[in-house]
């Protein structure tokens, strides 16, 4: 048997995989065409909320210094921040519709504990 230990101060040592399913390109493109100047999303993590963390997501029109390039689609760019690296790590960024809600989750294989408000997660 092995233990996994998770250290989020850790430098990356490869680059982050985070992935969007098909729903939330096509969301991320419906709001980057109501702002013609951005060409890409960036996916941060500050420290807040009830259980540590949050997400920090904003259309950009370039990377910042440090950040990883993950081209989602042909016209799609999700640029990670450096220090973002090792808390998204395997991170899948979905959207979702239900009646009149709609959200952008974040399926994180490192969230130990989620917000009941599903705002904020701890590693």
């Amino acid at each position: 048997m092995s233990i996994e230990t998770f250290d989020p101060t850790a430098q990356p040592n490869i680059e982050p995989k985070v992935s969007m399913t098909t729903a939330a390109i096509a969301h991320i493109r419906k709001q980057l065409e109501k702002q013609s100047d951005k060409r890409g999303v960036r996916l941060g993590v500050k420290k807040s909320g009830c259980s540590g963390f949050k997400y920090d997501i904003e259309f950009v029109d370039q990377a910042q210094d440090g950040d990883f390039l993950i081209q989602v689609a042909d016209d799609l760019e999700l640029y990670i921040a450096a220090d973002a690296a090792q808390f998204v790590q395997g991170t899948e960024i979905d959207f979702s519709r239900e009646g009149l809600n709609s959200t952008i989750k974040f399926n994180n294989p490192n969230a130990k504990d989620l917000c009941g408000c599903g705002e904020s997660f701890s590693l």
